[in-house]
């Protein structure tokens, strides 16, 4: 294991706001080094731990309690997928939930739509440039979802598909609002955005969110997401 890094970012200054604290998981020291020089650039961001393997990963979080875990897919023994289910499973709940970054090569993989079933917040690949990662990291790292809607559309008609049979029970719970929120998420819009298409309020936009999540049981707008093009509510194609 390799425990706490010596590094947790400079120039945050007296008063100044704790930089984020990142684990990150990737089998190639190379990719690992390359991820922690570009993030300890930041004032803003710590990378407090790195890990192996998922296995290690998931020892690593428990330990440091970290805010955002870039997560590799493809690793041997327990892959990222499985770290990913085992360090939420972990999770004390809301405000002690670990943010986790899927990292990968190929946008188009079943295990990136597999994480993101686990409860990954967001997936980015390895040749994104440096500012894609800082800024995908504090995006993530503030509760929000890094959705790339053309992609997540393209897996979820690859790996996922709609399930046969009847609507999901949740869909009739949803106010008319609600769906249009939901189907406006499955596109990408930032509650910004469905605001502006809706024509209403910022505030009013979060908490049909909000009710969107508690009535599809799911954790997050990834999770909720792929709840709808899994269930048929929205068609991946």
């Amino acid at each position: 294991m390799t425990g706490p890094a010596a590094d947790t970012g400079a120039g945050t200054g007296e008063g100044a706001p704790a930089p984020i604290r990142i684990v990150v998981a990737d089998d190639e020291r190379m990719v690992r080094t390359a991820l922690r020089a570009i993030l300890s650039a930041e004032p803003d961001l710590a990378v407090i731990g790195e890990a192996v393997d998922g296995a290690e990963a998931v020892s690593v979080v428990r330990e440091l309690a970290p805010d955002v875990v870039l997560m590799d897919v493809r690793m041997p023994g327990i892959d990222g997928i499985r770290a990913t289910e085992r360090i939420l499973a972990d999770a004390p709940g809301t405000g002690g939930t670990p943010r986790i970054l899927v990292v990968t090569t190929f946008e188009n993989d079943a295990y990136v739509y597999d994480a993101l079933r686990a409860g990954a917040a967001g997936f980015l690949l390895k040749r994104a440039a440096a500012e894609d990662l800082v800024a995908a990291v504090r995006l993530v790292a503030r509760s929000d979802s890094l959705l790339f809607p053309s992609a997540l559309r393209s897996l979820a008609a690859s790996y996922g598909g709609p399930a046969a049979g009847s609507p999901p029970p949740w869909a009739a719970r949803l106010t008319e609002r609600e769906a249009d929120v939901l189907r406006l998420m499955a596109t990408g819009l930032t509650n910004a955005e469905i605001a502006g298409r809706m024509a209403i309020g910022p505030a009013t936009v979060k908490t049909h969110v909000a009710s969107v999540l508690a009535k599809t049981g799911t954790r997050d707008r990834t999770q909720a997401v792929i709840a709808a093009y899994e269930s048929g509510f929205v068609s991946p194609r």
